[in-house]
């Protein structure tokens, strides 16, 4: 899972970067606003990275994706990529649980073998 976690979270660092540069100019938001905010999130996605096994760090990813979608008020093309990128947060998650499963399993056979 954790794999799949980090590229997805690492994916929105991107995302983030470039709506703030497409919000420099399409809004009346100050610059170091939507750089602190859009640095803000950078960072945090790259710190859930290291942390996304640990208990709550998936539900704090599912926040994360909220925010995302909610920069929609301000970028409306945000919208959609806050339902692309929760609906790869969900594909991550649950798919990254399964390899876990499957993965633990061919160990434990291995293990026993």
């Amino acid at each position: 899972m954790r794999t799949l976690c980090s590229s997805t979270l690492i994916g929105e660092v991107f995302v983030v970067l470039f709506a703030a540069c497409v919000a420099m100019k399409m809004t009346d938001v100050s610059t170091a606003v939507i750089w602190g905010v859009s640095g803000a999130v950078m960072v945090f996605c790259v710190l859930l990275c290291g942390v996304i096994t640990r208990p709550g760090a998936v539900a704090v990813g599912w926040a994360l994706q909220l925010g995302l979608f909610a920069a929609g008020l301000l970028l409306p093309t945000m919208y959609g990529l806050g339902v692309i990128f929760a609906g790869l947060w969900w594909c991550s998650v649950h798919y990254g649980r399964k390899i876990d499963v499957i993965r633990a399993e061919r160990e434990r056979q291995t293990a026993a073998a």
